[in-house]
């Protein structure tokens, strides 16, 4: 009998900020036809169509996602497709249906073909203003003020119930903020500190839509990927919630985020409109606890404010003088 030894992947969602650079960090340790990228509508990158197979898959139509677990002999499922935290309050009924009926779907799917394991991000969105926020614990009371909030919570029990009830390996992360330099983020209460690169770099000036003093947990896309992965890698024994983890790399304020773009770029100048994303920024932690996931399973990032800003500006300059942008 032959033992297979190669994961053959899934990844929903790979056309976002997250799943496009997740995408591509799997296939190079996996090999580009092991890992199927899939995404609802919107087409592919030249990098990512090229790199690897991918289809159109709508999660919230379970036969989609059995026809391609059956097509490519899946066994590994992240499920990144998701309706964002201020698209989500601005069409709450499309949020509930593309996150909570995606997220069965998907577990479904897995409970009946025999997947191996399943990734699923949560959020610091599941938190509300009943939480402590700073610092806030592991296990902290989850009440919710967004529906994408909400979907997060259902989704986290959801995945614990898969566990617990048929002993599927679904392991999660709450996401803090993700930065990114190479897909722009689509509909997320965080996006400003995305938004703000590019327009420092062009325009030399931004319009952000939160307080200068709003503090919220941030993760540098690289870090993002690496806690994600090494979740994933992690022996199964160390794997102690099976909820989600806290995960996080740095705090800051729009306003420090504002100083250390100017130690790059002086001219810089920004200004504070805040919208009705403020007050969901506001029922946020602005710290996270995430000692228990550096305790179980070793999770340590790389990147902190410094840092990473000087990554972003360097990599998005060099990116625009040559015009490669997708």
């Amino acid at each position: 009998m032959q033992i297979k030894t190669t994961k053959r992947i899934l990844v929903t969602g790979a056309t976002g900020q997250i799943g496009s650079e997740l995408t591509l960090e799997l296939r190079k340790k996996y090999g580009k036809d092991n890992v199927v990228a899939a995404g609802h509508k919107r087409k592919p990158s030249e990098k990512l169509a090229e790199s690897g197979p991918f289809e159109f898959v709508d999660t919230t139509n379970k036969e989609n996602i059995v026809a391609v677990v059956k097509k490519y002999g899946i066994d590994t499922i992240y499920h990144l497709a998701a309706v964002l935290s201020a698209t989500g309050e601005e069409n709450p009924q499309l949020a509930w249906h593309v996150n909570m009926d995606g997220l069965y779907n998907v577990l479904e799917t897995a409970r009946e073909q025999k997947i191996t394991r399943v990734f699923w991000p949560s959020s610091i969105a599941v938190f509300g203003p009943d939480a402590p926020r700073v610092n806030t614990p592991q296990n902290a009371v989850l009440i919710p003020q967004t529906m994408y909030g909400v979907t997060k919570v259902a989704g986290e029990l959801l995945c614990n119930y898969y566990f617990t009830r048929f002993g599927l390996d679904v392991r999660s992360v709450r996401y803090p903020g993700i930065i990114s330099n190479e897909t722009l983020p689509g509909g997320g209460t965080t996006d400003y500190a995305v938004e703000i690169f590019y327009e420092a770099i062009k325009k030399r000036r931004y319009t952000c839509f939160v307080r200068e003093d709003t503090v919220l947990p941030m993760m540098y896309m690289p870090d993002c990927i690496k806690a994600t992965m090494d979740l994933m890698e992690a022996d199964p024994a160390k794997i102690k919630h099976r909820t989600s983890y806290n995960v996080t790399a740095m705090s800051f304020s729009a306003g420090e985020l504002v100083a250390e773009i100017k130690k790059h770029i002086p001219d810089f100048l920004c200004e504070y409109k805040p919208d009705f994303r403020q007050k969901i920024a506001d029922s946020w932690p602005m710290s996270l606890d995430d000692s228990a996931a550096r305790k179980e399973w070793g999770w340590k990032p790389k990147y902190d404010l410094a840092t990473m800003t000087k990554d972003m500006i360097e990599k998005l300059s060099k990116r625009f003088a040559e015009g490669s942008f997708n």
